[in-house]
């Protein structure tokens, strides 16, 4: 799936899309890949001469690259975050790496939905963690 499918069922977009691929696994897992190109907004000073993507847009492409687990319910919806228990960082994700995402469906309990990911980059751990979110109507989080 390419960046255009996966728009058709996740919200978000530019410059927050942050799946370049997605796939379903016949393990029941999906992976989600993620080329940095080195011109992304949250490189910009983090840091000058030594650009590292962040733990937070790690944690971000993580869940992002769960869509295909739960893309018979995330459309139409919006996608909030809910928690993060254990992320562990073990390595830097840099320019010109590409992450590849595992993750798997963990339980869901009514809109709330559990997943374990692990991001690697040339079989390398980079992030790992268990992420939570909220699917909701999109009217309900408008003022």
């Amino acid at each position: 799936m390419n960046r255009e499918e996966i728009k058709e069922i996740l919200p978000h977009r530019e410059p927050m899309l942050l799946v370049d691929e997605a796939y379903a696994n016949e393990d029941g897992t999906s992976t989600g890949i993620y080329n940095v190109r080195g011109d992304e907004f949250f490189l910009q000073g983090h840091f000058p001469e030594n650009p590292i993507v962040p733990g937070v847009i790690l944690c971000e492409m993580a869940a992002q690259s769960s869509c295909l687990l739960m893309a018979d319910k995330v459309k139409g919806k919006a996608t909030l975050y809910a928690g993060m228990n254990n992320v562990k960082f073990k390595n830097p994700v840099r320019p010109g790496d590409r992450v590849e995402f595992t993750c798997s469906h963990i339980r869901s309990l009514g809109p709330f939905h559990f997943i374990k990911a692990e991001g690697k980059v040339n079989g390398k751990l980079a992030v790992s963690g268990e992420f939570s979110f909220a699917l909701v109507d999109p009217e309900k989080t408008k003022q």
